[in-house]
Parts: C-alpha cells; structure tokens; sequence
C-alpha cells in the first residue's frame, strides 16, 4: 500500500469514527460504562483506559469518563488510569494530525497562521504546559492542532503528562466522592471538602498561570523608544471613545478597543497573539485589567504601559 493510499484509509477511518462517535455519544452512559468494566473482571480497568483511549481520538468529551474513573476504581488507581488513558489518546492524535497533515499545512499556511504557528513552535513545552493548565481549546480538539505544529514529540508528551495531573486529580476525586455519597460511604462530609478544595485549586489555576505568563510595565520612555524604532507594537488603548478623542488625545497609529468590549470583539487581535502588545488607559488601571484577559486568552507578549497617557502628556510626546 502507497504512502497517499495509507493517508487517506487512515483518515477516512478517522473521520467515520469521529462521525459515529457524534452520532451515538448519548447512547454511552455511566451506569452502561459500569456494567462493561466490572463484566471484563481483571481486564476491567484495561476496557476503561481503551473506551477512555478511543473516546479520546474520536472527540467524545472526557469529563464523564474522568468522573467515571474515579467512582470505578477510587482516587488513587482511578487518577492513574483517567490520566494515562487521556495522555495515550492524546498521543495518538497528535501523532494522527502530524503524520497525515502537517506536510500539507506547513506548506500552505501563510500569514497570520503561520506566525501563530512559528509563535507556539518557539514557546515548545511552555505552551502544552499552559494550554493543559488553562483549558483555552476544548482537549480533543488541541490534541490534534498540536500535532499540525513541529513542537517536539517527547515535550509534548511530558508536559502533557505533568501538567493534565491537577485536573485529573480533581474530577477523579470528585466521581469518588459522588460514588461515595450514593453508597453511605464514611467521612463522607471530610471527603466533600476535600473535593470542593481541590476543585478551588483546579479553578485558580488560570489566574496564576496568567501572571507568571505576565511581562512587565513597560514605562512611557520605554514604549516611546520602541515606536521610534519602528518595532511591530500594537498600542491598545483600552478608554472609552469619548476619552480617546478627549483632552488626553491618544498615540498615532494606537487602535482603540475599548475595555467594556474587549472579550466580545478579542477575534480582532488574531494577529497580534505571537506580537508585542501594549495595552495603555488614562494610568494604568483599565490597561492592568485589559492585559490580563488578553494573557488569559493566550496572547504571548502583552505589556501594560506605566502610568498610560497622563505620563505620556506629562512628557510632553506628541498626541493625536
């Protein structure tokens, strides 16, 4: 069999069962999944990781199976299996996308796709590490996306190893928890706190990754030097348009977006995800809030300029 003919049996493979796996997802419930697993006996965690391997290739959402994991065979052994059988699955896909696309993708991206994907290829095993901490795809589909990259396979598997752990943790711990609770289990309160606790930790975690991914103010002189050197920056006025036509002016060539509005209309700054960005206000206050969401988002270079248009007034630079 001729490498295109293999390409495209796989892919078509792919495809259909992706396909029937949308069509008959509602047919997979818990307590099915159950009687499965304990029927298999000692092979039964073996059936739960290749059900868990297979859902996770063909884009059935994993939350029911975690939670599944952790009422079958408790926190500990139900950790283990969830998380091996999501890294194995995500492997897989990450080796399918790479193997019957990424040839084809590198050859026709261009533009701003090409710089998101030169931007991720540089960051390696930073940005597994944040997209598995902070869920900005849904799992399936990332899996895949990667792969289509030229990050590198051994990163990508052991970042996403390490770094799926705490969510794992968690929503296993929580299927235990729930199992527990309809059974009469003991400590049943103790264990409760517990889960809710580890589901507080899984919830903060954005926010912390958000600053340590966060780069310094950049002070007035320091963004004035740039723009007369003629870097790529994208000044990001976050004020309201009253303000922005107002007594303090605003930076040519800056672009007005508004903080209120910023979530809603993000798409616009696709180009702008692997650039340098200064996000800049009256001070520095809406210009702080405006360059977390954008970190949050995935933008890898956003900078907050100090004490905004009062010091660039201040410094007597010139205003539009």
């Amino acid at each position: 069999m001729n490498s295109k003919l293999l390409r495209f049996s796989l892919l078509f493979l792919l495809v259909a069962g992706i396909a029937l796996a949308v069509m008959y997802r509602d047919q997979l419930d818990t307590a099915a999944l159950e009687s499965w697993v304990q029927g298999a006996g000692a092979a039964g965690p073996l059936l739960f990781m290749l059900i868990y391997i297979l859902a996770t290739v063909f884009f059935v959402p994993g939350s029911m199976l975690t939670l599944a994991g952790g009422a079958l065979f408790g926190p500990l052994l139900g950790t283990f299996y969830n998380l091996t059988a999501a890294t194995i699955g995500a492997i897989i896909s990450f080796l399918a996308a790479r193997y019957l696309a990424s040839d084809w993708v590198e050859k026709k991206t261009g533009g701003w796709m090409k710089q998101l994907i030169n931007g991720v290829e540089n960051e390696g095993w930073r940005f597994i590490a944040f997209t598995r901490l902070v869920p900005l795809f849904p799992f399936n589909l990332l899996n895949y996306a990667l792969g289509l990259t030229r990050i590198s396979f051994s990163q990508y598997i052991v970042a996403s190893y390490i770094c799926m752990l705490p969510g794992a943790i968690a929503y296993t711990y929580l299927g235990y928890i729930g199992r527990e609770a309809a059974t009469g289990g003991e400590d049943i309160v103790q264990k409760a706190m517990l889960a809710l606790a580890l589901l507080a930790v899984v919830s903060f975690l954005p926010r912390l990754i958000g600053k340590l991914r966060s780069k310094p103010m950049l002070t007035i002189a320091e963004l004035k030097q740039k723009l007369d050197a003629g870097e790529d920056v994208l000044v990001l006025d976050v004020r309201t348009p009253e303000d922005y036509a107002g007594e303090q002016g605003h930076i040519a060539g800056s672009r007005l977006l508004p903080l209120e509005e910023l979530n809603a209309r993000i798409h616009e700054l696709d180009d702008y995800l692997e650039k340098t960005i200064v996000t800049i206000c009256r001070t520095d206050r809406k210009s702080a809030k405006a360059a977390q969401i954008l970190t949050q988002k995935g933008f890898a270079d956003v900078h907050v300029a100090k004490m905004g248009m009062t010091d660039w007034n201040k410094q007597g630079y010139p205003i539009k």
